[in-house]
């Protein structure tokens, strides 16, 4: 365990608390580094470092702390659309990692969703639906996502993918599509859950219908059908109490640097040229079912509502195609530039020590730009992979909930809640989380 004297910290002891669901500790480790000389998050990654610390206070059960964290990334997402041109200049002039990180849109999205269950957690239902409803209004950010990116040409109706492959001629790349995600289930059935608790039965309704249409119109994110504990929520016995269910379990995935090469000829001599970009790698989901266990009443499994792992690759392969067009012209130029000079310098003088000046001009050159050239893997690595729901209808009481993570046919985790008050009014909602 680190203690507060320690000043040289890693991702890799945060990731330890994590896998161990310590997350008290996990927070303790990111305060620890971003009080020491060199922090884990730099003044350009506040959106990360609030992020990070708001997810992981989350799971920890510092709802408060973690509201503020949450609403502190939200507020930095905002403004970096708004921000001057000049920090944009200059990613074209070094990289993207020179400006401050802007936040990624499924990470705007699911701030939303995390704040909400924090409101509920606190006892404040309109507070939570005030969050849910700032993905599923109408001028919402769900509904405003595809606008954002799925950019054409007024003049050759060429999408920004065509635009991107037509000008760079690189064909090993991850896929880039235009965003088909608009709805999200998992947002759409906790705003029916907190509606049904304010006694809104009609908005209620409505959303739970916009659970069936999110997996209609979203078939690339949803592939199976819908949970059947959607309709067991919206049709309650009026006698019984429901406790409902919801587990976070695996990690959405991370950003890694990877190359990628394509020719270039600059005065009649041909050469390939090294692309960096933040591709998205998935991280291994040990977990394949989630079990509950209520008292002596039996057991049941949850059931998956949202690959949150999709939405965060369906949503940023849009955004690959801008961030692939503006490394492939940042790298162009550099390279150009390195090409004049070397020419500028041994011109038509074949003699060994111009030739030798020059050559020493281009390795100089190309090693300039290795150096200068760094994708951006900054982003929250703490978003879970995946989202299950589940319940069952009770008598009004209080009980004993185990929440149980199988590898296969193994349990490796067990979380254990005991005096659990289900009541017949309101809502009664259970979160379990195992990040592994």
């Amino acid at each position: 365990m680190l203690s507060c004297a320690t000043s040289t910290v890693s991702i890799r002891d945060i990731d330890t608390a994590v896998n161990q669901t310590d997350f008290p500790a996990a927070v303790r480790v990111i305060e620890i580094s971003q009080a020491g000389k060199r922090p884990l998050y730099n003044e350009r990654n506040a959106i990360s470092l609030f992020l990070d610390i708001g997810l992981l206070e989350h799971y920890a059960g510092n709802y408060a702390a973690s509201s503020r964290h949450l609403q502190n990334a939200e507020r930095l997402i905002e403004e970096a659309y708004t921000k001057s041109i000049t920090q944009g200049f200059a990613t074209f002039i070094v990289n993207d990692n020179m400006r401050d990180y802007p936040g990624e849109d499924f990470e705007d999205i699911y701030i939303n969703v995390f704040n909400a269950l924090n409101y509920y957690k606190r006892g404040d239902i309109e507070g939570a639906l005030v969050e849910i409803r700032k993905l599923t209004i109408s001028s919402g950010k769900l509904n405003m996502l595809p606008q954002r990116h799925n950019f054409t040409d007024p003049n050759t109706g060429e999408s920004l993918s065509e635009i991107t492959y037509r000008e760079t001629g690189v064909s090993d790349l991850p896929s880039t599509k235009p965003v088909e995600f608009s709805n999200s289930a998992l947002a759409r059935y906790l705003s029916a859950l907190f509606y049904q608790a304010n006694r809104d039965f009609d908005s209620a309704r409505i959303e739970f219908d916009q659970v069936h249409h999110a997996y209609r119109t979203n078939r690339n994110i949803y592939r199976g059908p819908v949970p059947n504990a959607v309709e067991e929520a919206r049709n309650v016995p009026n006698d019984m109490a429901r406790l409902n269910l919801i587990s976070f379990s695996g990690l959405s995935p991370i950003k890694e640097e990877q190359r990628f090469s394509f020719p270039f000829i600059l005065s009649g001599n041909s050469s390939n040229i090294s692309l960096r970009l933040p591709v998205l790698v998935r991280r291994p989901n040990m977990i394949t079912r989630v079990e509950v266990v209520v008292g002596n009443t039996g057991a049941f499994d949850l059931e998956l509502i949202e690959d949150i792992s999709a939405v965060v690759q369906e949503t940023y392969n849009a955004r690959f195609n801008s961030i692939l067009l503006k490394t492939y012209i940042r790298t162009l130029m550099k390279h150009v530039g390195a090409g004049i000079a070397t020419t500028l310098i041994t011109g038509d003088d074949e003699s060994s020590g111009r030739e030798a000046l020059g050559i020493a001009t281009a390795i100089a050159s190309m090693i300039a730009i290795e150096v200068s050239e760094r994708a951006d893997t900054r982003m929250a690595r703490f978003l879970p992979g995946k989202a299950f729901i589940g319940g069952i209808n009770l008598n009004p009481g209080t009980y004993s909930v185990t929440v149980n993570y199988y590898n296969g046919n193994r349990i490796v985790y067990r979380d254990v809640h005991n005096n659990v008050i289900v009541n017949q009014r309101g809502l009664n909602l259970l979160q379990s989380v195992k990040l592994n």
